[in-house]
């Protein structure tokens, strides 16, 4: 009679009190229960053992794992991913450069530690899509470009929203700074650019999107803020409206900020400001950096040999330029006539280069901002936002 599948353990019992009841030898009794004489011994033993509990299923695992990894090797990795919330390709990166002697476990090995322990949360790997008009931005130094943002504003405990000011070098994803303000008004924008300016030294460029404080919907985009820009010889690049991903670095960033330093928010602005600082050293100074080979952005970044100017020098045009201040109302004069141009422009000097008879580039300082055609008193070639405000 073979062995009811359904429950083996009672099978086992019976087999036992038949071999001790002494009418069965045990050949006989492995013949009737289908099972080996070997294994009939072996159940015997363990009751005999035992008792009941002998019969129970033991695990099969094996006691001694050669290569199994060390206990102190699992906090370790469990604490880097408590303290900073990184991944397994960042935390060895880490261990390595904490303990460059040390053998430690691969990548893999390290997901499945962060794995047992509920630590890694699937996601379903979504189709990458490409934009056809986004323009590549590529850099070859620290501070030919740096890029600036606004995240998303989020409430902090106490009911007041939190505006948080960004800005990083593209090129050694270098962050910055991260400023909590309370709107994104340009009056808080320019005093935090200008502390990083003398800390920090000045970029060739500013990256940014259409929006205020960062741009305007009048003629080449200027507001007081980018003006300020010209002034001191920083080019502003702007992306293509509604197409955030042309700055790709800038938001991959917020998305690491957002989940570390405002989940949960803080009670109050400085509190949160303490909270974004850690997150700025943190994120400069240790955590790994995928898109620098897994280095640090410190180890890529260097201040520029620009230093801020404290007294903003007046522009030089040449010779055969035509200077014109333009007028408290945005307006400038040239022969004939009064026109407007910007007040973001307001009592500065204009420089006007006649290319051909009637038709002027305007220029400020060394950015060309249209072309005017005094003829018919209209501006071309200047890029405008209004469609899109």
């Amino acid at each position: 009679m073979p062995w009811k599948e359904t429950n083996p353990v009672i099978e086992r019992h019976h087999f036992a009190q038949d071999l001790e009841s002494g009418h069965w030898t045990m050949t006989e009794l492995c013949s009737r229960y289908g099972i080996s004489r070997n294994t009939g011994y072996k159940w015997l033993d363990r009751y005999r053992h035992d008792g009941p509990r002998g019969l129970l299923d033991r695990s099969r695992a094996p006691r001694l794992i050669p290569h199994q990894t060390p206990g102190d090797v699992i906090a370790l990795i469990l604490e880097e991913h408590r303290r900073y919330g990184w991944g397994p390709r960042k935390i060895l990166k880490r261990l390595r450069t904490r303990d460059p002697l040390r053998s430690w476990p691969s990548r893999s090995i390290i997901f499945d530690i962060l794995a047992r322990h509920g630590h890694v949360h699937h996601r379903r790997r979504r189709r990458p899509w490409k934009h056809p008009g986004a323009a590549p931005l590529r850099t070859t130094g620290p501070n030919q470009v740096w890029t600036i943002d606004f995240k998303g504003q989020f409430r902090m405990r106490n009911g007041i929203y939190c505006y948080p000011l960004t800005v990083i070098d593209h090129f050694s994803r270098y962050f910055l700074g991260c400023q909590g303000l309370l709107d994104v008004a340009g009056d808080g924008v320019k005093p935090h650019l200008r502390r990083l300016f003398r800390d920090c030294g000045l970029p060739e460029a500013i990256r940014s999107d259409n929006g205020a404080p960062f741009a305007s919907c009048g003629i080449h985009g200027l507001n007081r803020l980018n003006v300020w820009w010209l002034q001191l010889g920083i080019a502003h690049q702007r992306i293509t409206p509604g197409s955030p991903q042309e700055n790709g670095a800038h938001e991959r960033l917020h998305k690491t900020l957002k989940a570390q330093s405002t989940r949960p928010p803080a009670a109050n602005l400085n509190l949160q400001q303490r909270v974004f600082n850690r997150f700025q050293d943190t994120y400069n100074d240790l955590r790994p950096h995928e898109a620098l080979n897994d280095e640090t952005p410190a180890s890529r970044w260097k201040p520029s040999p620009r230093s801020y100017p404290e007294r903003i020098a007046p522009p030089d045009y040449p010779g055969h330029f035509e200077v014109r201040k333009v007028s408290g109302a945005g307006t400038f004069r040239l022969h004939s006539g009064q026109h407007f141009l910007s007040q973001a422009l307001n009592h500065e000097y204009v420089g006007f280069e006649e290319i051909e008879d009637s038709l002027w580039n305007i220029l400020y300082y060394n950015t060309l901002l249209g072309r005017f055609d005094e003829r018919s008193g209209i501006i071309t070639g200047a890029p405008s936002l209004r469609k899109k405000c």
